[in-house]
C-alpha cells in the first residue's frame, strides 16, 4: 500500500474537516502494512501479510455525538463518511460529559519509526522461523512460535486546528519450546521498535535452555518464598496495577489509589523507596505516539512513583474541570529505574529462591488491593546457594504488586517487554522479591 506522508495526510483531513456542517469535527487517519508468520511442531503454519488505510471521524451538535469510519478515500466517500456521522450525531442523546474540541497542541516527535523494521520482507519472517525451528531442531524439542511485525503512520486533526502525523514499527516475537515428551516446556518474548535489536536465534535459545532444564520437575509445598521475576513475569503483574492510576477510579473508590471520604491517594508513600517509575514518550527503547489517541492530548515525561511516592495520576479533561485539576494525556509507556546485574547475576546472589519466567491466566481478585491470582509456567526453578538446583512444579499464587514492590530485595538491569497485546511498552528489571505468595501446586508443565 501507498502510505500517506505528513502533507497527503493533512490534505485529506482537511477535505473531511470542511465537508463537515457539525458545531465539531475530530478527525483520525492511520495506516498500515503487518506481517507475520506462525510455526509450530518445528512447521510453518502460516504467514501472512494485511495492509489497510483507515479513517475515522468524530461530530457533535450541541452536546450530540456522532462518528462513523471509512477505507475508502475518494471526495464522495469521504463526505459519505462525514453525513454518517452527523446523522448519528442527531439521533444520539446528549452527553453530559461532553467537551468540545481540543484546542491545537505542540506535538514534538518521538522516534518511533526505523527504516530496518519497515524493510522487512516475507524472506526476513521466513528467517526469524528458520532460526527457530532449526535450534530446537537441533536441541531434540518442538518449537512453537509467532513473529510480527508493523509499519504506519497515524495522523489527528480537528476543527480547531489542531494536526499530528507519526510514523510508526514495531516487531514482537515469542516462543514455546517443548521436550517432545511433554515434560519440560520454556519460554520467551521479545519486542523491539528497530529490527536491529532482534535475534531471533538468541530468544529461541533463551526457550530452549528453559525447556530442557526444566524436565522432570520435582514439586515445592506451596507457601511465602524469595523470587526473581524475570521481567516478562514482572510485566504481566504490573500492567493491572498501572491501570489503576486513573484520579476518576481513585476520586470515586474504585480502585487501591482510593481513601475514605472522596480523597485519592496521590503524594503518598506505597511503595519501597527503590521503586521509581516514569513515563517517556521519547525514550528511545520503548517509544511512543507524542499524543493520547483517546484525549488528543499531548504526551511529557511523568515521574509517576518517585521515591516509592505516588506522584502522579491521570486526570482526563471531564475530571480534571470538574475538580480544578490539570488534565494529563494517558500514558504510553511505563519506564522502571532498575540496578546493573543481570537475572544470572540476581541468581548468583540468592541464598534460596524460586526463579519465575513468566506468569498467565492472571485474573483480579480485589480491585481495591490489586490482589492477583495466577499461575507460574515454562520454566520454574528452584535457586540454592547462587545456582539453579533443579526444575520445580509451577505454582498458583496470590499476591498483589503493591505489596510485591514493598518486599523488594534486588533490582536487575531493566530490558524492553510489552508492546504487543498490552496497553502499554515497558522497559522494567527484574525483581528479587521476598515472601512471594504461592498458594497451591499446578501439574501444567
Amino acid at each position: 500500500m501507498k502510505f500517506l506522508n505528513q502533507e497527503e495526510a493533512k490534505r485529506v483531513c482537511d477535505k473531511v474537516i470542511a465537508y463537515s456542517k457539525a458545531d465539531q469535527c475530530e478527525v483520525g487517519l492511520s495506516g498500515s502494512r503487518s506481517g507475520n508468520i506462525r510455526y509450530a511442531n518445528n512447521a510453518v503454519s502460516t504467514a501472512g501479510l494485511t495492509e489497510n488505510t483507515q479513517l475515522s471521524v468524530t461530530v457533535a451538535f450541541g452536546k450530540r455525538v456522532g462518528a462513523a469510519s471509512i477505507n475508502e478515500f475518494d471526495d464522495k466517500s469521504l463526505e459519505k463518511a462525514v453525513r454518517r456521522a452527523e446523522d448519528v450525531a442527531r439521533l444520539a442523546p446528549e452527553n453530559p460529559e461532553f467537551l468540545p474540541a481540543i484546542k491545537p497542541q505542540q506535538y514534538k516527535a518521538t522516534p518511533t519509526w526505523s527504516k530496518r523494521t519497515a524493510d522487512i520482507d516475507p524472506e526476513y519472517r521466513a528467517e526469524v522461523a528458520f532460526q527457530s525451528i532449526d535450534a530446537a531442531r537441533k536441541a531434540k524439542l518442538q518449537a512453537a512460535g509467532f513473529f510480527n511485525d508493523t509499519t504506519g503512520f497515524e495522523a489527528l486533526a480537528n476543527s480547531n486546528g489542531l494536526f499530528g502525523y507519526q510514523e510508526l514499527s514495531n516487531l514482537g516475537f515469542t516462543i514455546t519450546a517443548r521436550t517432545e515428551d511433554g515434560r519440560g516446556s520454556g519460554w520467551a518474548t521479545r519486542y523491539a521498535n528497530d529490527a536491529g535489536r532482534f535475534d531471533a536465534r538468541e530468544a529461541s535459545n533463551v526457550a530452549i535452555e528453559k525447556a530442557v532444564r526444566s524436565v522432570d520437575a520435582k514439586a515445592m509445598e506451596p507457601g511465602r518464598y524469595t523470587v526473581i521475576l524475570e521481567p516478562a513475569a514482572t510485566s504481566d503483574m504490573l500492567n493491572f496495577m498501572f491501570n489503576a492510576f486513573d484520579a476518576r477510579r481513585a476520586d470515586e473508590g474504585r480502585s487501591f489509589l482510593s481513601k475514605k471520604g472522596g480523597a485519592n491517594r496521590l503524594g503518598d508513600k506505597l511503595y519501597d523507596e527503590q521503586v521509581n517509575v516514569w513515563a517517556d514518550p521519547w525514550n528511545p527503547d520503548v517509544p511512543v505516539l507524542p499524543w493520547d489517541g483517546a484525549t488528543m492530548q499531548a504526551r511529557e515525561r511523568t515521574d509517576i512513583i518517585k521515591n516509592g511516592v505516588v506522584s502522579t495520576l491521570d486526570y482526563s479533561r471531564f475530571w480534571a474541570g470538574k475538580n480544578g485539576k490539570r488534565a494529563t494525556a494517558q500514558h504510553g509507556n511505563i519506564i522502571m529505574a532498575g540496578g546493573s546485574k543481570s537475572t544470572e547475576e540476581l541468581i548468583a546472589g540468592t541464598k534460596k529462591g524460586v526463579l519465575v519466567t513468566r506468569l498467565w491466566y492472571i485474573r483480579m481478585v480485589d480491585p481495591q488491593s490489586v490482589a492477583l491470582t495466577g499461575l507460574t509456567r515454562d520454566g520454574t526453578f528452584y535457586i540454592e546457594n547462587g545456582k539453579i538446583k533443579h526444575p520445580i512444579k509451577n505454582f498458583r499464587f496470590n499476591e498483589s504488586p503493591v505489596s510485591m514492590l514493598n518486599n523488594i530485595e534486588e533490582l536487575g538491569k531493566p530490558v524492553v517487554v510489552g508492546g504487543v497485546g498490552s496497553r502499554f511498552q515497558m522497559l522494567l528489571p527484574a525483581m528479587k522479591i521476598r515472601d512471594f505468595n504461592f498458594t497451591s501446586l499446578s501439574d501444567a508443565v
